[in-house]
């Protein structure tokens, strides 16, 4: 891989970055989530989230890829001083993107599932409960997930994930409007909104804060070389803090919008907002079914979390394969192939947790789904998030001054020397002292 690919646009980069950290965790998890802890309190605390720590992770994340022109398995080591060993990050980095795809292929094969019975009129003969305890289906939109992914991905960087993404992404962002402008016409709007988001301060505590930072590094790929390797694959003629901003700004639309989406239709149709991950299944199928042209409205909705689901596979996907093509020297069809059957084989874990091979890590009811979302979402992305901001921000690391002046290299917005304190003291303090709380009360049994 001496002549590294490039991206063709600033749009392309732009959509790639937002189409990575736009997916489940936006309209998938962060509607339970925001459900579960209290509505407007934790959307609150989320927004503050990602502008005190996601904006500062993510603008270190795009530094390093951009400056080590390197895969995240080896932008540490390209950059640390020597005699340290920052190059052990990297590959945690490779595994927490494998941990990730170990459970989101199956999440995706999921939609595509719903969407193909929506799609085709069969949407009165199915349940979320049905569908997870089905070996059968979930194997095969597993394998139907990764199979297209890596397709896709087989092409040149321009020629398949950037030109595929730019469509993509718009199209979701159209099919997303549409919807809701429909579910601001529901009799419910009104109260769902005002769950959703006006703050109800006393449902605030710990675990919300928890909760809400997890879900903004979830969301954002952050502190596990997400945006790290679309760093890498652009030039420097745009600063990287003005990146970073339209990147959120996208992703937080969407986040939002899809709550608009699902809470509007909770509370005209009387569904629980607490459901948990079902909430985008078993919630949204039955208000189609209880509407006019449900089957229609069922079939774009799902399109449009096909879109969304699959924007975040293509991503982490090509960061495992520019990884593991960094690692071997593979070629691109190669890489493909290999990653694909590894990725399936490993998802099998999470597509057979409901049926085949059961398996409890945590409370009861808990199965390999939340054993590789609690290793990626609560330890690799907040811990990979601190590793960033220690390495960025001191002389035993890459260092301030060569972070600021690769983050600043370009037209935009720049890192000011009065935010130094943030990147350097408040967002590593805040990560850990939120991490230790999320370790010592988190439900283990």
């Amino acid at each position: 891989m001496k002549n590294r690919e490039r991206l063709g646009s600033r749009l392309g980069f732009i959509m790639l970055s937002a189409g990575c950290a736009i997916g489940c965790g936006n309209v998938w998890k962060f509607p339970w989530m925001c459900g579960q802890n209290g509505g407007g309190g934790f959307m609150l605390v989320y927004l503050a989230c990602l502008v005190l720590l996601g904006l500062p992770a993510i603008v270190m994340e795009f530094a390093v890829g951009r400056a080590s022109q390197a895969s995240p398995v080896f932008m540490y080591r390209k950059l640390e001083k020597t005699g340290h060993k920052w190059g052990i990050f990297g590959i945690v980095c490779l595994i927490g993107n494998i941990a990730l795809m170990a459970f989101y292929t199956v999440v995706t094969g999921w939609i595509i599932y719903y969407f193909v019975k929506f799609l085709t009129g069969q949407n009165d003969s199915f349940g979320f409960v049905a569908m997870i305890t089905n070996p059968g289906v979930n194997v095969t939109f597993l394998l139907v997930t990764v199979v297209a992914a890596f397709a896709i991905l087989s092409f040149n960087l321009q020629g398949g994930l950037e030109r595929v993404t730019k469509y993509m992404m718009v199209s979701l962002l159209i099919l997303m409007m549409v919807l809701a402008i429909h579910g601001l016409t529901l009799s419910g709007a009104k109260e769902g909104l005002k769950f959703y988001l006006v703050p109800d301060f006393s449902k605030i505590d710990g675990s919300v804060v928890v909760s809400a930072m997890n879900q903004a590094f979830f969301t954002l790929s952050t502190g596990m070389g997400g945006m790290a390797i679309f760093g890498s694959y652009i030039g420097k003629d745009r600063s990287l803090m003005g990146e970073s901003v339209h990147v959120i700004v996208l992703d937080t639309f969407v986040a939002v919008i899809a709550g608009v989406i699902m809470f509007c239709a909770c509370f005209t149709y009387g569904l629980e907002v607490n459901a948990g991950p079902s909430l985008l299944f078993d919630t949204m199928a039955t208000v189609f079914s209880h509407m006019p042209g449900g089957r229609w409205w069922g079939a774009l909705f799902f399109l449009f979390m096909v879109f969304a689901a699959m924007s975040t596979v293509l991503g982490v996907c090509e960061n495992i394969l520019a990884m593991v093509r960094e690692l071997t020297g593979w070629s691109r069809p190669k890489g493909c192939v290999v990653c694909a059957a590894g990725i399936f084989v490993l998802a099998l874990t999470t597509a057979l947790g409901y049926s085949v091979i059961k398996f409890q890590p945590f409370a009861e009811g808990t199965a390999w789904l939340d054993l590789w979302d609690f290793i990626v979402s609560n330890n690799i992305l907040p811990l990979g998030s601190l590793v960033l901001a220690l390495f960025c921000c001191n002389k035993f690391g890459w260092g301030w001054d060569k972070f600021v002046e690769e983050a600043n290299t370009g037209k935009g917005l720049k890192i000011k020397s009065w935010m130094k304190p943030i990147f350097k003291y408040f967002v590593p303090a805040a990560i850990l002292f939120i991490y230790i709380y999320g370790m010592i009360n988190f439900q283990w049994k």
